[in-house]
């Protein structure tokens, strides 16, 4: 049986994860026939990298019933937090009896979200953080669902985001708020990263493009290294520091009293505050 699955809101994000859901159906990894209904006036089938006739775009939900697709499986809500109460306001015109809601906004709670759904205190709902890497399956995504979903939808939740990286599974909702600001902002930070080294490679002679390259394969090829070895993150970085070296002289700067770990610590407090605000925003 063909599955219907909604996504309202198809911006990077939702675009992303719609990459992974199709190149893991094509490839037999995601075993779900489905037809993806996409609810979003400004989305550009162009941003698929791969194409397919199972993708159908509507502006609204109302628009998407009258095309004969109003029994959703699973709605995927990807809209930004302060626009999901507008873009949730006629759900109820649809069947949802059947329906999984998956949540990626950041900041809106499992009970922002069943009270903007607005389909009775038993809607189920996950609430998730993924990062931008799902759209090459190598993402990082925390769920947490309310009382009312059931392991099935858990179980579901984890094989779609799965296909797009790592899923793992929070305790306590309250830790999702940290977790944007760990893991769902951290791809920026990496980027930051890379964009400042190769920066601080030109202002040491270096040509542009030599200096990108450096700079990127050389965080790539850490992450695989942190990946794929047994040993912690502090380890590593001690096993290529020789006392009185090059890399020792740089991390007495970047591990100075003002330094990186201090930064990194205001950054993602920074983070975590807004996700905070955004919920109670809503």
């Amino acid at each position: 049986m063909t599955r219907q699955f909604f996504i309202l809101g198809c911006g990077k994000m939702g675009s992303a994860l719609l990459n992974g859901w199709i190149s893991g159906i094509v490839s037999g990894d995601l075993d779900h026939k489905a037809d993806f209904i996409i609810i979003d006036p400004f989305f550009d089938a162009n941003n698929l990298n791969i194409p397919s006739d199972a993708v159908h775009v509507f502006a609204t939900l109302q628009d998407a019933a009258t095309a004969g697709y109003a029994r959703p499986d699973m709605m995927l809500l990807s809209v930004k937090p302060q626009m999901m109460a507008e873009a949730l306001s006629n759900a109820t015109s649809l069947d949802l009896s059947g329906c999984c809601f998956i949540s990626i906004a950041a900041g809106l709670s499992l009970s922002a979200l069943t009270h903007m759904i607005g389909a009775g205190t038993d809607v189920r709902v996950i609430r998730t953080m993924p990062n931008t890497p799902a759209a090459i399956g190598k993402g990082m995504t925390a769920v947490i669902g309310n009382e009312a979903a059931q392991e099935d939808d858990l179980a579901l939740a984890e094989s779609l985001l799965g296909v797009c990286g790592l899923v793992i599974r929070l305790d306590d909702e309250a830790q999702m708020d940290a977790v944007t600001a760990l893991s769902g902002s951290g791809p920026a930070y990496v980027f930051l990263l890379a964009e400042t080294m190769a920066q601080a490679g030109v202002a040491l002679g270096l040509p542009e493009a030599l200096s990108r390259r450096l700079a990127d394969q050389t965080i790539y090829g850490a992450g695989g290294l942190l990946q794929e070895s047994a040993m912690p993150a502090d380890i590593l970085r001690q096993n290529v520091t020789s006392k009185g070296g090059t890399t020792a002289a740089a991390l007495s700067v970047l591990m100075g009293q003002d330094g990186l770990a201090e930064l990194m610590k205001k950054a993602m407090s920074a983070a975590h505050s807004r996700s905070v605000e955004l919920g109670k925003d809503s």
